[in-house]
């Protein structure tokens, strides 16, 4: 099934759910009104209205579920991902939140729907119908929800397995370390290292449509990697190798950061992703082991770093 099929079967799931559940829910329960107090005319019209509503309430959510399996989903304000591994995050995002919105609007429509539609009339002093417990309407109103979350719960578990996901035999490893305030890409076994500061911002260079294993390691306190538009953030701690693999879908340039306080440059340790086409990574490769052996992308810091700031890289960290 291709990835938009699934957020689509994720949708239309709850949907269906939620269409058993309604019409569960328009079942008259038992009536313990005594029989003298009721109207035999207005008794007669109840059933009948009321299996047709139900029927006409599972058609339509059946219906929305296949209109909805057919529709692009928006974004709700979420960036689509422009890694592998984001979009599956992205895709997760969009079957959540729109589950969320449906269940949000069938449940507030029925509330509001039996406000009007049993409100207490001026002219009608009576005491209303008193219904006792149901028990399979209750045994619907547990087993649904259940259901709805084993759904989440499946999607959530194959997502973050496909973003877990580790590369046994990559192309391309490039070993990250964090440091006190700066950034340091090391390609291992191609000869190639960048390190940066908050004078000069680092770009880790990465080839379009390959998977690239990333080594993530702190060389002081705790950082975070964080590239907003790849929907992923990972920890970078002292001690602990993190790693992850990275497959940047587009060509372009992504703007990364630290996402963990770290000090009192924390704010200038930024960094970028440069994504290239596959077919022009060695000479990228090239260019850079004659160039210089460390290559800085200038930056503008708010606050110049003092002189006596150098960076600070562990030998110990693997």
């Amino acid at each position: 099934m291709d990835p938009k099929g699934k957020v689509r079967l994720s949708s239309t799931l709850y949907l269906t759910f939620l269409a058993a559940r309604f019409s569960f829910v328009t079942a008259e329960p038992e009536d313990l009104t005594v029989p003298s107090e009721r109207g035999s005319a207005r008794n007669s019209a109840i059933s009948k209205p009321h299996r047709s509503r139900g029927a006409l309430a599972l058609a339509a959510l059946v219906g929305a579920g296949v209109l909805l399996a057919g529709c692009n989903l928006p974004a709700y304000g979420a960036h689509h991902g422009s890694t592998t591994q984001g979009h599956d995050t992205f895709k997760l995002w969009q079957g959540d939140v729109t589950a969320a919105i449906v269940v949000g609007l069938i449940v507030y429509g029925l509330i509001f729907w039996s406000v009007f539609r049993y409100r207490r009339k001026r002219s009608d002093n009576s005491m209303p119908r008193q219904f006792h417990d149901h028990p399979k309407l209750e045994i619907v109103y547990t087993i649904i929800p259940l259901i709805m979350v084993l759904v989440i719960f499946y999607f959530a578990v194959l997502t973050e397995n496909n973003v877990d996901a580790v590369s046994s035999h990559p192309d391309l490893t490039v070993k990250v370390t964090a440091f006190q305030w700066g950034w340091k890409f090391h390609y291992l076994g191609k000869g190639v290292e960048v390190i940066g500061n908050t004078q000069h911002y680092p770009q880790m260079v990465l080839p379009v449509d390959q998977p690239v294993k990333i080594i993530l390691v702190s060389a002081d306190v705790v950082h975070g990697f964080y590239v907003p538009k790849f929907d992923f953030s990972r920890y970078a701690q002292p001690g602990v190798v993190n790693l992850f693999d990275l497959n940047v879908r587009h060509v372009g340039v992504y703007r990364g950061q630290c996402s963990e306080f770290c000090g009192l440059y924390h704010s200038e340790m930024i960094f970028s992703v440069k994504a290239i086409p596959d077919s022009q990574f060695p000479a990228w490769l090239a260019q850079a082991r004659t160039t210089s052996p460390s290559h800085l992308l200038p930056g503008a810091p708010v606050t110049p770093v003092p002189p006596n700031v150098t960076p600070r890289l562990s030998t110990q960290v693997p």
